[in-house]
């Protein structure tokens, strides 16, 4: 019979861990802080795929408005520029009165981004961080007039411009769109992460008004959401059609009102029609350009928000 000394160890009941082999096995990907993804050839293939077809359509509009109706047609189409444009952008300026129109789209556009900005701001402000009897019931019913069709409410309103004697004029596009429930909505849901209700009892404590904290703590943590919506709200306002189509008359139309009337005869000339609407896409362009860099801080800064 065998016996262990008392010097002796216990054999070791683990398996010893295999070799890895490299190149087999899962692989970890550690990314420290302040590291950034490198893409490969793929993502690049990709991305570059996904810029063209976005590209295209712009690419494909300015190609048209360069040839004339004739060529358009033709099959195949022209895929280069041709040497017309000028003179088919000058004759959509002329025959749609463009100038003026851009000019009222301008200002409807930038009156309700502006009203957009400030009244959702506030009103999110409010949802969010204030304590009110019924707040969670106007929330409600906020988000609720989302659901409505808006075509259900355009002969009321038609009737109520009329009755005010703001028949054909801008005010009939302009106060009925100056906030939107989702505007609401989506500052409520910002200013509630963003905000803390620390930062607004110090403020509150170092004697600042309602309009003080609004103005100092409620707009700055605000700005990165105000901006991406100011920039879906005037997209949205330049290309609305349908009811600046029904609310205002040929002599005081919008862009898109204009360019409807450009393609309206019986046998429109596309090249003059794609002219137009060149000449409409530019001042969105001039806009993400100018504030490209505002807009894209704001969409990342809501994005690593919680």
């Amino acid at each position: 019979m065998t016996t262990t000394s008392p010097t002796q160890t216990a054999p070791d009941l683990d398996p010893a861990p295999l070799p890895v082999t490299p190149g087999k096995g899962r692989r970890r990907f550690k990314i420290g802080a302040g590291q950034q993804l490198k893409g490969g050839p793929f993502t690049y293939a990709t991305l570059i795929v996904v810029g063209l077809f976005s590209i295209f359509p712009l690419y494909w509009t300015l190609v048209a408005a360069s040839h004339d109706q004739q060529r358009v047609l033709d099959s195949p189409p022209p895929f280069l520029p041709g040497g017309r444009l000028w003179s088919n952008l000058q004759a959509a300026w002329e025959q749609a009165h463009l100038g003026k129109a851009i000019v009222n789209t301008v200002i409807v556009a930038g009156c309700i981004t502006a009203a957009t900005l400030f009244f959702c701001t506030l009103a999110g402000y409010a949802f969010s961080k204030m304590r009110f009897r019924g707040r969670s019931v106007l929330m409600t019913a906020v988000i609720a007039t989302l659901t409505i069709p808006p075509q259900l409410s355009v002969v009321p309103l038609f009737m109520m411009m009329a009755d005010i004697g703001w028949g054909g004029k801008l005010e009939s596009v302009i106060f009925p769109t100056l906030v939107g429930a989702f505007g609401v909505f989506f500052m409520r849901q910002y200013l509630s992460e963003a905000l803390p209700y620390e930062l607004i009892e110090a403020a509150k404590v170092d004697g600042a008004s309602n309009i003080r904290i609004v103005w100092n703590v409620v707009l700055p943590a605000a700005r990165p959401a105000m901006m991406v919506l100011g920039m879906l709200t005037f997209v949205q306002a330049w290309n609305d059609f349908f009811w600046p189509f029904l609310a205002l008359n040929q002599d005081n139309p919008t862009i898109q009102v204009a360019l409807g009337q450009l393609s309206a005869s019986y046998t429109p000339d596309q090249s003059i029609v794609m002219a137009g609407a060149l000449i409409s896409t530019l001042p969105l362009l001039l806009v993400f350009v100018i504030f490209g860099k505002q807009i894209i801080g704001g969409i990342m800064a809501g994005a690593v928000k919680g």
